[in-house]
């Protein structure tokens, strides 16, 4: 087995939203998209990073006595973190709360590959598997092909979730490995995706092409943010791509949910969206008829 090593924030067990049946999602450090409704802030960062837990903090002062840095102080039940932490991990083993957490850490494939086997029989019940999500799973994708292959190995149903934005041949390396591609598509006019994400989306959709032409199996993910990209010409617009690409299956709609500020708070950053209100179930409905009148089929997560 492979000796590569990846770097991962979470390993999530029982997901039902992640491809079918039930699943464990794999979340991998390192995303090149800057999105300002962003779900998983911790997996931005390629680099390991501390997240201070403010409700379980009870300012007793254990971090900074353990810390070889020096932190400058306890205020506000919130332990303060210096612009040079070097990610040490010494707060974290002093912390009796556990309100400080490292978010990023390095594993083997064999490592990984033993938890995961954990869930293998509600994989079998379900038909279910494992998706590797992120960040952007393809940031580290020769830890993503070891671990593709070892999942195939185990005869275990795989999926990728990506924002598509990686090189092609990267994309196309995996492909072969890959039961199953959760493909996110935001914005597509590009000038409206450099805005709310910080990059083009020349390359995303490109790549959505040239999967089509080789892999049959890809859903594509929308996340839906009131006032950014609910409104017609930009679902239209999604639609008519989804319908033109007989390799996607499907459009899965995921409603804008606020744990993703909850993140930054714990991460020490302001947020980049102004707040907006979360679509409820009648909007929700309202845009999957829309896609269905397209010719494609649309399902709600979540």
């Amino acid at each position: 087995m492979t000796s590569a090593l990846g770097r991962i924030f979470n390993v999530q067990r029982f997901s039902l939203h992640d491809g079918p049946g039930i699943r464990t999602t794999v979340f991998l450090k390192g995303c090149p998209l800057q999105c300002e409704w962003c779900h998983n802030p911790e997996g931005i960062s390629p680099e390991p990073e501390v997240v201070v837990v403010e409700h379980r903090c009870i300012a007793c002062g254990a971090c900074v006595a353990a810390c070889p840095q020096g932190l400058a102080d306890v205020r506000g039940g919130f332990n303060g973190l210096r612009a040079d932490c070097t990610v040490c991990g010494a707060c974290v083993e002093a912390c009796p709360t556990e309100a400080r957490q490292i978010a990023g850490r390095d594993v083997t494939v064999r490592a990984l590959l033993e938890d995961v086997l954990r869930d293998r029989i509600f994989f079998e019940d379900s038909e279910g598997g494992v998706t590797f999500s992120g960040g952007e799973p393809l940031r580290q994708v020769r830890f993503l092909e070891a671990m593709l292959e070892a999942c195939r190995h185990e005869r275990i149903h795989t999926a990728v979730d990506t924002s598509g934005l990686a090189p092609l041949k990267h994309l196309l390396r995996i492909a072969a490995l890959t039961d199953l591609f959760l493909y996110d598509v935001k914005l597509v006019d590009d000038r409206r995706h450099r805005r709310h994400t910080g990059v083009t989306n020349t390359t995303i959709l490109s790549n959505l092409e040239a999967l089509s032409r080789v892999h049959a199996a890809i859903w594509l993910r929308m996340p839906v943010i009131p006032g950014v990209n609910d409104d017609p010409e930009n679902l239209a617009a999604t639609a008519a791509l989804a319908a033109r690409l007989p390799s996607v299956r499907r459009v899965t709609l995921l409603p804008y949910h606020r744990m993703g500020a909850d993140k930054l708070r714990r991460l020490g950053r302001p947020e980049a969206l102004d707040p907006v209100a979360v679509p409820d179930r009648a909007r929700m409905e309202q845009l999957a008829a829309g896609f269905a009148a397209a010719g494609v089929q649309a399902t709600i997560s979540g």
